[in-house]
């Protein structure tokens, strides 16, 4: 599907989705930047289909919040524009959006905190910074930076790979620790051993992880209705989440099975 056509089939969605959507629950949608057919131009698709999905006139949906994902590693596209011809950059970034039908859906960012900067470290440990009043006209307490939460709150930008080499990435760290680990790549190596070729465009681990703890309790229900490979529902499982997920092609959702083959989903941490 291309143009008008994909658009209708996109906002068809909303109304979907809405009605098997929690009053409290979310919706996060991965839209990528896409280029039209043969032209170094990029593509109004996306955002409409975004636009087209929340303003849908059966549904009560609103835009929370967007989500920038930055991944360098990602292979230069448009690759006509880019390695061949060279007048375009490469794209390194996803948007993700988060959708909701309340203006307070289930949330907590305390459970997706970012490890402290140094300095923060250092502050918590001395107990002393500067307080007053800012040039900003923002007055800090004596005591405003003293209370140790475990972290410091997620920002909406995800560097996959840092963007600064002098710069440490800290990324929430549950969410992204947990998908670095060796049996997050459980797939690839048992694909492998078998002779698989496994799913193209496999979902970065620690962004279902980090929606999926920021956004849900144990217990909720996860759905993927575009599921591949099915890392969401791996890590759902993995976090004590029920699982739906669904995918068009039967072979992938065959290798899926493979993710629950994992001994990690057998040896989970109380």
């Amino acid at each position: 599907m291309m143009g008008d056509e994909y658009l209708q089939w996109f906002s068809s969605l909303a109304p979907i989705f809405a009605e098997m959507l929690a009053d409290d629950g979310s919706i996060v949608i991965e839209l990528g930047n896409s280029w039209e057919p043969s032209r170094p131009v990029q593509s109004l698709l996306p955002l409409q289909s975004l636009l087209g999905f929340v303003s849908h006139k059966e549904t009560d949906l609103r835009l929370i919040q967007e989500f920038v994902c930055y991944n360098p590693s990602r292979l230069p596209s448009p690759a006509h524009w880019v390695t061949v011809k060279r007048i375009r950059t490469v794209d390194s970034y996803t948007r993700l959006w988060w959708i909701a039908k309340s203006d307070f859906p289930k949330a907590d960012n305390s459970k997706v905190l970012r490890p402290y900067s140094d300095r923060m470290k250092y502050l918590l440990s001395t107990g002393r910074y500067n307080a007053g009043k800012r040039p900003s006209q923002h007055k800090i307490g004596e005591k405003s930076f003293l209370k140790d939460c475990g972290g410091s709150i997620a920002h909406n930008l995800f560097e996959l790979d840092q963007m600064d080499s002098e710069r440490e990435v800290r990324l929430p760290k549950n969410a992204f620790s947990f998908s670095n680990s060796i049996s997050s790549d459980f797939l690839s190596r048992t694909c492998k051993e078998r002779g698989i070729t496994p799913h193209p465009a496999r979902m970065p681990m620690g962004l279902a992880a980090f929606f999926i703890e920021f956004l849900t309790d144990p217990g909720d229900i996860v759905l993927d209705p575009f599921a591949g490979s099915n890392t969401t529902g791996y890590v759902a499982a993995r976090f004590d989440r029920k699982w739906l997920a669904i995918d068009a092609e039967e072979k992938y959702v065959e290798q899926s099975k493979i993710r629950f083959e994992d001994p990690a989903l057998k040896n989970k941490p109380e």
